[in-house]
Parts: structure tokens; sequence; C-alpha cells
């Protein structure tokens, strides 16, 4: 995908598209918008979000901090380590900053292929996820449980003879054991050495008590929603041979944390379906505190 203006037969396919968007049903995708403050969703993502606020009234922080620390990851491993190449599953609709925003600032060469299964986010990545002159962008619908069609499809843009960062941003998390690790693994086997796994993902090791009763919101709903501990997050790294980069498997707000402004912050007053949060504001990452916190990240190498 690139900076043209698209054409008849992407407006073709953008209506196709709005008219398979299930609005009766929360998506992740769009719960997370809620929590974020846009304006991309429905009554039943709204629902959902009000639920989960009512559970935990501060749970926007794991929705924010998770964004920042993709910021952080992407940054490194464009600036330090030289990837050139990201494959982002489960991207969610496009806010600031995106992943190829974020690398083509340091690296405008650089490529970035997108993969979600809601329809309202590839109508929104169609209008929005525009690439510098000099890399690209694609976007796939596809789900994270089909690796084979996402590798397929991402070599039309993505070289696998050279690195590629493999972007799980929040997703495993709604995906059981006996799926997400064949998953991963099928998708790691077949990047090549150099590569790098960015991993965030839900635990109930840190503060069980609200992140549980968020996690049964979800459930009620018909999602999957499985809060791994850090010891069952890192079998995604030593079942397939990865090298963990510093400082390891850590809180979000403790990797690598720069103080750099927050990209993702909503002033103001929160939507009325999220009154819940604490004093009906949304709270800057920056007052966030470990107690806050219920989302483990993490960074590593492929050898």
């Amino acid at each position: 995908m690139n900076a043209d203006a698209p054409g008849p037969a992407d407006l073709d396919t953008t209506t196709g598209l709005r008219k398979r968007i299930d609005t009766t049903k929360a998506h992740p995708a769009r719960v997370y918008d809620v929590f974020l403050g846009g304006k991309d969703n429905y009554p039943a993502d709204r629902e959902a979000a009000a639920l989960a606020a009512k559970a935990n009234p501060r749970g926007h922080l794991d929705v924010r901090h998770n964004r920042d620390f993709i910021r952080r990851a992407v940054t490194a491993l464009t600036a330090e380590t030289g990837i050139r190449q990201f494959l982002d599953i489960g991207t969610g609709l496009p806010t600031q900053q995106n992943v190829h925003q974020i690398a083509q600032a340091i690296a405008p060469e650089s490529r970035i292929v997108y993969v979600d299964n809601d329809p309202i986010v590839l109508v929104h990545a169609q209008a929005l996820l525009t690439s510098s002159p000099e890399g690209r962008t694609d976007y796939i619908e596809a789900d994270l449980r089909d690796p084979a069609k996402i590798l397929e499809a991402a070599r039309r843009i993505l070289d696998f003879d050279r690195p590629v960062a493999l972007v799980l941003a929040a997703v495993l998390h709604f995906i059981e054991d006996d799926e997400a690790h064949p998953v991963v693994a099928q998708l790691l086997d077949a990047l090549p050495s150099g590569s790098h796994l960015v991993l965030s993902h839900l635990s109930a090791d840190m503060n069980p008590a609200p992140i549980n009763k968020v996690a049964e919101t979800f459930r009620k709903r018909g999602f999957s929603f499985v809060l791994r501990r850090r010891e069952e997050i890192e079998r995604f790294v030593t079942d397939n041979g990865l090298e963990l980069l510093s400082p390891g498997i850590v809180a979000s707000r403790h990797w690598r944390p720069d103080h750099a402004a927050d990209a993702t912050e909503v002033r103001g007053p929160a939507p009325e379906q999220l009154d819940h949060l604490d004093e009906g504001r949304y709270v800057s990452i920056s007052e966030a505190t470990d107690e806050d916190v219920n989302i483990y990240v993490l960074v590593a190498r492929k050898p």
C-alpha cells in the first residue's frame, strides 16, 4: 500500500468491507479504540469497554502502556538493530503512533505489513496507512490462527531472506495454548536468522483481582481470554530458541523507559460510557504505578 489515492476498485472493496462489519458484537480492536479515546466503535464495543472499566477503573493504562512499549521497541529495533521489515499481527485500528510511522521516521525505506481480522480496521488502513515514498506498507485481512495465509500474503511486501520483526502486541491472550504456541512457532520458523519477536501479553501475576474481573467480562462476550503467567509467556521465547534482549520479560512500563511525551494521551473527561474510570477521566501513563500494570512485554532475537 502506498500514498496513491484509492481507485474505483479500492472504493468497491471498501464498500464491501463496510457491509461485512458486525456492529452487534464487540471486537477487541474496537474495544481498544474506546480506551484510546477513538471514535471508530459501536455500542457493543462501548458496552464491553464500560464493563471492563467498571472491573478495573485504571485498566486503560494497560492499553496505552502497550502502545507506548510498541513505540519504544520499534524505535530500538530500527535505530539500533537495523531492522527494516515489520509484520504486525493484530494491529488494531490506526492510532498514534503506528509501526510504519515510527520505523519510517528513522529509516524511510522500511517495509511494514499489518494484519487484522476486523473489516473496519481494513477500511481505515486503506485510508490512513500510507507509506513514505521510499518504503512500503500493506494490510492483510487474516486471523492470527491462519499463519500460512499471513505468511503467503506478507511475502508480497517482505523479503523473508532478510530479518523481520514479528509484532504480536496484546493479541496472544485471545488464543488458547493449543493454538497459540503452534501459531507462533510457524510464524517464527518462516523468518530468517536476525529476526525479532516483539510481544506483549496480559497477565494476572501482578495485580490479579482487577485483571481477572476484566477477563471475565470478555469471556462472557464470547472471547477467549488467557491470562498467562510470566513463565508461560517465556515459553514463546524458549520453545523457539530465541534470545531475550535486555531487560528481558518485564512489566510494560519498565521496558527501556525513555519518558517521552505520551503519544496516546487522551485529554479531558472520558466518554460517558467510561465513567467508571478513576475520577471519570483518563490518567496519563506518566501517573501509572506498578499497581496499574498487568501486561508483560519482551523483545527477543532469533539466532
